[in-house]
């Protein structure tokens, strides 16, 4: 697996430093007040679980599995909803935690969602960025680190189901993507 990897874009400890301070900004900008927090699966799920733990007012889990990748390396352009959250968000305060912001479509319309589900309030926090590739304009409320244009996995980030369990954020190498993984 780790043969697969061009580079390493973001270190652990990285992410651990930078994970507390978002936590920090969320606790900041809530002030106590109770949220759900909508865990956007598969990719946020090792940074939503990290990211909560540093939270300090009542968070309400939920899942959500959406997807506009499928098996491929470039976004189709329409979201699937898998699964949907089972809470009523209606006066709530939401905050969405998804993995990556690539295209801008898949967060644009969960917020339209939610907010046409009468949340109070829908604030984003996102892992990474990759405003080079938007076709939607869209900037995440919270944002982890911007990265380049490149194929990324770890940390939640898959590529065809693999990769999510290495701990670091890192390119993968381009035949893997471009050949589905044949040599």
């Amino acid at each position: 697996m780790t043969n697969d990897i061009e580079r390493i874009l973001i270190t652990e400890e990285q992410i651990y430093k930078r994970v507390r301070e978002l936590a920090c900004d969320i606790n900041d900008y809530y002030g106590g007040k109770p949220i759900v927090a909508v865990f956007v699966l598969k990719g946020s799920a090792f940074f939503a679980s990290d990211l909560i733990r540093w939270l300090n007012m009542d968070v309400t889990m939920e899942f959500m599995s959406v997807s506009s990748y499928g098996m491929e390396s470039v976004s189709s352009g329409k979201l699937t909803i898998k699964r949907d959250i089972d809470t009523d968000i209606m006066g709530k305060h939401v905050l969405i935690i998804e993995d990556i912001i690539d295209t801008g479509i898949t967060l644009s319309t969960l917020e339209r969602l939610f907010r046409q589900r009468g949340a109070a309030d829908i604030k984003v926090v996102t892992m990474l960025s990759k405003p080079s590739r938007r076709i939607v304009p869209f900037a995440a409320d919270f944002t982890g680190f911007e990265v380049p244009d490149e194929f990324v996995v770890g940390y939640g980030l898959d590529y065809a189901d693999k990769y999510r369990n290495l701990p670091y954020i890192a390119s993968l190498k381009r035949h893997i993507y471009e050949n589905n993984g044949e040599e």
